[in-house]
């Protein structure tokens, strides 16, 4: 177990990135930055645009490491930006593909399967700036299915590996 902070959290009940990244993106409905979000089982995170869609219960819930942000191209790059749910500082979470992943800021952990990496498209060089679709290959962060119910918060958090548990679910 490492500790490890949970440095933004996004929840957006709209998609934004819509039709040709030159048009540009659709205006937030609302701020999508909070402070915490509910996590249910196999659904997502509760008021975001992927809970409870069958299409997307695989890979509801995003995660990406801050170091893995393009900062050089744009300073101002957050997950308002790259659409990701939860922005980890401290773990390389794009080396954890396959496993599942305990994450606890305090309320009890919440289980994720890492499923398969968040791929970043040519909507990265419209809203973060030219380069950035290039500069995160390999690190736009990771889908995960939610194995628990639960809530994360901007914090420190504690952070493990679990052994096993995806067969359990």
């Amino acid at each position: 177990m490492s500790v490890v902070e949970v440095v933004q959290l996004l929840v957006s009940p709209v998609h934004r990135y819509m039709g040709r990244p030159s048009e540009g993106p659709a205006a937030a409905a609302e701020e999508e930055l909070v402070r915490s979000v509910e996590v249910r089982r196999n659904l997502g995170i509760v008021g975001d645009r992927y809970y409870a869609r069958p299409a997307h219960r695989d890979a509801a819930v995003t995660l990406m490491s801050a170091e893995n942000l393009p900062l050089d191209i744009n300073p101002e790059a957050d997950l308002r930006l790259t659409r990701r749910n939860v922005l980890l500082r401290g773990v390389d979470i794009d080396a954890y593909v396959g496993s599942t992943v305990s994450l606890d800021t305090g309320a009890g952990p919440v289980l994720l399967a890492v499923r398969r990496p968040a791929r970043p498209c040519a909507w990265m060089d419209a809203v973060i700036g030219p380069g950035a679709q290039r500069a995160l290959r390999g690190k736009g962060g990771v889908r995960c299915t939610p194995l628990t119910d639960g809530v994360l918060t901007v914090a420190k958090a504690e952070f493990a590996v679990v052994e096993e548990e995806r067969s359990a679910s």
